[in-house]
């Protein structure tokens, strides 16, 4: 077999772009706009890794325990992370982090979220 890097772009697969997601639950959303889109360009049963590119309108969810480990690199938009004391940080275009699975978080998109994205469950 021959393994090639796999180039992510922001609007997805190459033909056919984005497609539409239903993770975040239709009460979550903080405006009108209901629009979510992703496109995995990369997912690994075995090993639970996935990579791909996100795009998410204002939305508003509360983690107890936030679900996976994902590293995240913001293309666009703007969200704010606060924790359980009340310290937020926000992200914006440029910014990489890391969420390590199971921190209680809540997460604000304030401006619609553009992202790449690698998880690991």
């Amino acid at each position: 077999m021959t393994i090639t890097p796999i180039r992510m772009v922001p609007t997805g697969d190459a033909t056919k772009g984005l497609a539409t997601s239903t993770m975040v639950a239709k009460e979550d959303f903080t405006t009108e706009d209901q629009t979510e889109q992703v496109h995995v360009f990369h997912s690994d049963k075995e090993t639970g890794v996935s990579a791909g590119v996100w795009v998410c309108a204002p939305c508003r969810e509360e983690f107890d325990a936030y679900p996976v480990d994902e590293m995240m690199q913001i293309l666009d938009g703007e969200l704010v992370l606060t924790s359980p004391d009340g310290s937020a940080q926000t992200f914006v275009a440029g910014d990489t982090f890391f969420l390590r699975k199971g921190t209680p978080i809540v997460w604000e998109i304030k401006k619609t979220l553009h992202k790449y994205f690698m998880i690991t469950g």
